[in-house]
């Protein structure tokens, strides 16, 4: 995958002080010539946060979309696919099968079959970082999900834990806007601490944001603060992750995961060192709802 990315920023308007906002983001390959495809299919991955839309060209990469889902999932769908296509001369029309997947899938206007995000993390990751990844962790906006899968990315077992935004994306830029720290230097900036404190709460992001302030009043440094935060975060998914027995290889996918100051701690803790991959963490479900598209357009075929 091309290193070029084309950035779409967040608007000339945007408020210096929205610490929390990510940068929204595409590419396409423009090496690939989607004309002469067999199969050109679809993943589109409607989030509690975020929303990407992946497009395969032969189960090849050739573009994607990751941006702030809206709240109408039908539009943030119909936004994440014409992104992604944008610039290529790509329609809808040329698409032969979508796959929606996320908090949103059934509600992709375009979309030909719905799968859960868990089935599509897994089959996702399987491309994303090999056939020997064996336990998947989806840090993502709203929950966490423990998966464990086989060769072929197919999920044998997993759990979830939704009740609380403590360990997840979302959690994540309430201490980036509290702190007022670009989110994407959090990770970093909590790993430059000289010896690691004690962890805020894990259990609930309200009472971590108030034992949070209650320590910057105390003269904690910013650093500190994340360090105690991110540690709460390895910490509560760890215990997730232990409970459905890791087996290696080991991975992770979502925002979270291009958070070192959190996927350092969660190594520390596991004793294991998380799968590298070329791709973007942050498309797994998106891609691996394109490859069960690109697999059911085969199959339609055939019959």
């Amino acid at each position: 995958m091309s290193d070029k990315m084309e950035d779409a920023g967040v608007g000339t308007k945007a408020c210096a002080e929205e610490f929390w906002r990510w940068k929204e983001y595409r590419h396409h390959d423009e090496s690939i010539d989607w004309r002469d495809a067999q199969i050109v299919s679809a993943g589109i991955d409607i989030g509690s946060v975020s929303s990407q839309a992946v497009i395969l060209v032969d189960s090849k990469l050739f573009a994607f979309s990751n941006q702030r889902t809206g709240f109408d999932s039908p539009e943030s769908a119909n936004k994440a696919i014409n992104w992604a296509m944008e610039g290529t001369g790509m329609t809808l029309d040329d698409i032969h099968y979508t796959v929606g997947t996320g908090y949103g899938r059934v509600n992709v206007p375009f979309a030909q079959k719905a799968i859960t995000e868990i089935a599509c993390h897994a089959r996702g990751g399987n491309l994303m970082y090999g056939p020997t990844v064996r336990t998947i962790l989806d840090m993502g906006g709203q929950d966490c999900k423990a998966i464990r899968c086989d060769q072929r990315g197919k999920v044998e077992a997993f759990l979830m834990n939704d009740k609380c935004a403590a360990g997840t994306g979302r959690g994540m830029e309430v201490f980036a806007d509290l702190l007022s720290v670009p989110i994407q230097d959090v990770g970093e900036l909590s790993l430059s601490v000289e010896q690691e404190p004690d962890p805020v709460s894990s259990t609930c992001v309200v009472f971590a944001k108030s034992e949070a302030s209650a320590l910057l009043r105390e003269g904690w440094p910013k650093n500190k603060v994340l360090a105690a935060y991110c540690a709460a975060m390895a910490h509560r998914v760890v215990t997730l992750l232990e409970r459905i027995e890791v087996e290696k290889d080991f991975a992770i996918t979502g925002g979270i995961g291009k958070n070192a100051g959190v996927v350092k701690r969660i190594e520390m803790e596991l004793g294991l060192t998380a799968l590298q991959t070329r791709y973007d963490s942050q498309i797994a479900g998106a891609l691996g709802a394109a490859l069960f598209a690109n697999a059911l357009e085969g199959k339609r075929r055939k019959s």
